[in-house]
């Protein structure tokens, strides 16, 4: 989880220990109001008789579904990025000795 070769300082990692607490959390909203709405849809789809109420479910899932992706995997400080990082330490490393 280091974000530079060297000791970050502390204010860095707080900020950077803020923005992603942010963005998790903006995540966990983004799936509790998508779970509220689609219960309505599905109940306001079945009431009628429908299947309609999937269509909104799969594109908003499918946004929900890219959004946990870059929270989880791509964002800086992630466990993707920073293996992805390291990776790229080790290959420059590698190039500047050789």
């Amino acid at each position: 989880m280091n974000p530079t070769p060297s000791n970050p300082s502390q204010p860095h990692l707080e900020k950077l220990a803020r923005r992603r607490a942010g963005a998790k959390m903006g995540w966990y909203i983004h799936a509790f109001v998508y779970v509220l709405v689609n219960l309505g849809l599905v109940a306001l789809s079945a009431a009628n008789g429908r299947t309609w109420a999937m269509y909104p479910l799969m594109g908003w899932g499918l946004g929900l579904l890219i959004h946990g992706a870059v929270i989880w995997f791509l964002a800086p400080g992630g466990s993707f990025y920073d293996r992805l990082v390291a990776r790229e330490r080790r290959a420059l490393g590698a190039g500047e000795r050789g």
